[in-house]
């Protein structure tokens, strides 16, 4: 494709329609579904890594805002896969990194499915917001206009987590406790349950006193990994 971005030019020629109506299937792409409409090029998550992997240094915010308009879903994750590594090589140039983050937060009516989400916010935001107010996910996850900037409020605390720091997840999760959206509370209750392998006594706690009124599906989500007697208990208790 003359003057695309040569990441764009690189996905679209790796197309294959055989997997892409296994990704649209897989990615509930019908009509009512969640990701409605969505278009899938066929291309598996680690052949989109390889390729950023390859041409991120190339790339331009230019051509990152041409992709990730893209109506292809592989070709927006690649934006964000690129973004990442735009991030996480300049640690020492917080100008660049900060522009990563606006650019993020500038798109996320683009980062439109579950695993656009969960492949890039808490590698980007939660490590953006190790040593910084986290207000804004709290905000995302109370006031977010889709589910998907919900599901970054919850998922971004992944990061806080895998550094001891416990606080925001179970803050959040109490702001979407009740959420109706299926895809919401099994972000919630894997949080949760990655909460508690850092500190089971704050997820036993905090499950003694939510687990009768959440969501049952966030409960067993929450409860995976706990030792079976108590799972059974807290099954029984709902």
């Amino acid at each position: 494709m003359k003057n695309s971005p040569i990441l764009l030019h690189e996905m679209l020629a790796l197309r294959n329609d055989e997997e892409a109506r296994g990704l649209m299937r897989f990615f509930k792409t019908g009509k009512g579904e969640y990701g409605e409409g969505d278009q899938f090029l066929g291309i598996r998550v680690p052949v989109t890594r390889a390729l950023v992997k390859r041409l991120w240094k190339e790339t331009t915010m230019e051509d990152l805002e041409v992709c990730i308009q893209s109506p292809w879903h592989e070709v927006r994750l690649a934006a964000l896969l690129t973004l990442i590594q735009i991030f996480k090589h300049n640690k020492k140039d917080t100008a660049v990194q900060k522009t990563c983050i606006d650019f993020y937060l500038a798109h996320t009516d683009r980062i439109n499915n579950w695993d656009l989400v969960d492949l890039s916010c808490y590698e980007l935001l939660g490590t953006w917001l190790l040593d910084k107010d986290r207000t804004l996910l709290h905000d995302l996850a109370r006031n977010g206009k889709t589910i998907w900037e919900q599901r970054i409020g919850i998922v971004t605390t992944m990061q806080f987590l895998r550094h001891g720091q416990t606080h925001d997840t179970f803050a959040i999760a109490d702001i979407l406790l009740h959420h109706p959206h299926d895809l919401i509370q099994k972000a919630v209750g894997w949080l949760l349950r990655e909460a508690g392998k850092r500190n089971e006594t704050e997820l036993i706690a905090y499950l003694d006193k939510h687990h009768t009124t959440m969501p049952r599906t966030m409960l067993r989500y929450a409860i995976e990994r706990l030792a079976e007697p108590q799972r059974q208990l807290y099954l029984r208790k709902r």
